[in-house]
């Protein structure tokens, strides 16, 4: 049992490899005992990848992130999960999930989409960029084979979330875009199933698969970590133009899209940058996409800030809706009232939460049942 970690979330029970944490009890006992019959140390895949290049002398170049990655035999990609094998490009992790938990839907966070329902989320090892805050760096900075995977096929993902109500399973936890044949394949076969799909990214992915990714899956939470490549070369080891350009995608896309700001003080919380940001948001997306600024605590291996003042949060929102944006919440602040929806005609509440939990939902037919108003979103 000691090599198990299993802990109990706000949302339900959680699996995760390679934190260290455990908890044996469990108010879903019987998922429990599924994850147990996962087994642990899977064994790593052999599945050719997507999106790649085959060069001569079994040389390949990575085609699915900005990286471009250009491998020769035996190489891996920046990612650590993905490998050149005498010139075949594989993924090492499908169906090898490091993180199985159960959520509502409120932590990832999508507040316009599905309210009070629970969500399946699953991870593997790896991410193609290097956050210096990560909250998850345990199993995202590593490669596969440092944390323990567990078999957890398509087809199992979609019966698992069946089995206990989830309406929905979540890519999350660590970067969904390095597992993309996996999240792929596994929002396939929930679409047959009825069950939807839902992605949490950093949007660090080029145009062609995330546009591919958009036609399978229900809604996209992308994570913009600043407004500045300066602060993406520093503290991301990324680059902001494709994360733009993906949030571009899924905006003219059919899947519904949310953005998250994380507000790290002195780094990325000045008032110009701020007002930058929701006015390229304005003009490219439009008032109505949820933007979510959450509250910083000292992470990974930026120890030396404190957590965001509630001050700062309150001044970006303010920010956001001088400058027309409709939804604008604040997190990581549970109680605060920036965490509820409210409707932008007649400023009366619609869906009042309390940090992960929901009170009243005044909506009828996606409208504010106040006035009448049309509020955006994915309600059932």
């Amino acid at each position: 049992m000691k090599r198990r970690q299993f802990f109990k979330t706000a949302g339900g029970v959680s699996l995760l490899a390679g934190t260290g944490l455990m908890n044996r009890t469990s108010t879903f006992p019987a998922l429990l005992m599924d994850l147990y019959a996962l087994g642990e140390e899977a064994n790593l895949s052999k599945v050719e990848a997507r999106y790649y290049k085959k060069h001569p002398d079994r040389e390949i170049e990575c085609t699915l992130c900005p990286r471009l990655c250009k491998l020769g035999d035996k190489e891996r990609g920046y990612c650590g999960v993905r490998e050149n094998m005498k010139g075949t490009y594989y993924t090492l992790v499908y169906g090898k999930a490091c993180s199985i938990a159960v959520d509502p839907i409120e932590k990832k966070p999508l507040f316009h989409y599905l309210p009070k329902s629970s969500a399946l989320s699953i991870a593997t090892a790896g991410c193609n960029v290097n956050c210096k805050f990560c909250q998850n760096w345990e199993i995202s900075q590593v490669r596969p084979e440092q944390v323990k995977n567990y078999d957890f096929p398509p087809r199992a993902v979609v019966d698992t979330a069946k089995k206990y109500s989830c309406a929905v399973i979540a890519y999350t936890y660590t970067e969904p875009v390095v597992f993309f044949e996996y999240m792929y394949d596994t929002s396939l076969e929930a679409s047959k199933k009825g069950v939807r799909t839902v992605v949490i990214t950093g949007g660090h992915i080029n145009p062609e698969p995330m546009e591919e990714l958009t036609k399978v899956v229900d809604a996209i939470k992308i994570d913009l970590k600043a407004f500045s490549q300066d602060f993406y070369t520093k503290y991301v080891r990324g680059e902001l133009q494709p994360v733009l350009d993906a949030i571009k995608i899924v905006h003219k896309s059919s899947a519904w899209l949310e953005l998250v700001y994380l507000v790290i003080p002195t780094l990325n919380d000045s008032p110009d940058e701020i007002r930058k940001m929701c006015r390229w948001i304005m003009k490219e997306i439009g008032p109505d996409v949820p933007v979510h600024f959450s509250r910083f605590v000292p992470m990974y291996l930026v120890k030396n800030l404190p957590p965001t003042p509630v001050s700062t949060l309150e001044k970006v929102h303010k920010i956001a809706l001088e400058e027309g944006i409709n939804y604008v919440y604040i997190g990581n602040v549970p109680g605060h009232s920036a965490e509820s929806t409210y409707c932008p005609s007649c400023k009366k509440i619609v869906i009042e939460r309390t940090g992960y939990s929901i009170g009243k939902i005044a909506l009828k037919g996606g409208k504010c049942k106040n006035c009448n108003n049309h509020i955006p979103g994915i309600w059932t």
